[in-house]
């Protein structure tokens, strides 16, 4: 019986405040299906005006909070998180201003919603909270 593995994948455009007009990620496909076994690229690309870029994957399954997946930069290979295996790759293409995400030997447990965010990341807002005078 052939099992069904789902993907999606999200855009995570995450960016610093400064940059946030030029920095930015585009995830193409919104969802691939593909069986147990098989081999799945999702596409990320990425707006940098950084000239050392550093793009991160992340993994969400349903009802739980995102897990790092790996990080990769232009200097350094990157790494991989703690419970990603070697099936889980990645490299930062410079030319394409891509970083594609390689799944390997699906497995049902890889069904998941998959976020693209390219670093540095901020959940602040640029403007000064108002103070009540005294």
């Amino acid at each position: 019986m052939t099992r069904w593995v789902k993907i999606f994948s999200t855009v995570a455009s995450i960016c610093t405040v400064c940059r946030a007009v030029m920095d930015s990620v585009t995830q193409t496909a919104s969802h691939a299906v593909s069986t147990e076994g098989e081999t799945v690229t999702l596409a990320c690309g990425y707006k940098s005006t950084s000239d050392n870029p550093f793009l991160l994957w992340y993994k969400q399954r349903l009802s739980k909070v995102p897990v790092y997946l790996l990080g990769r930069a232009k200097y350094g290979h990157g790494d991989n998180g703690t419970e990603f295996s070697e099936r889980f790759q990645s490299k930062l293409n410079l030319s394409s201003s891509s970083v594609p995400l390689t799944i390997r030997n699906l497995q049902v447990s890889d069904s998941a919603v998959y976020y693209c965010a390219l670093q540095p990341t901020v959940t602040t807002t640029p403007y000064t909270p108002h103070r009540k005078a005294t």
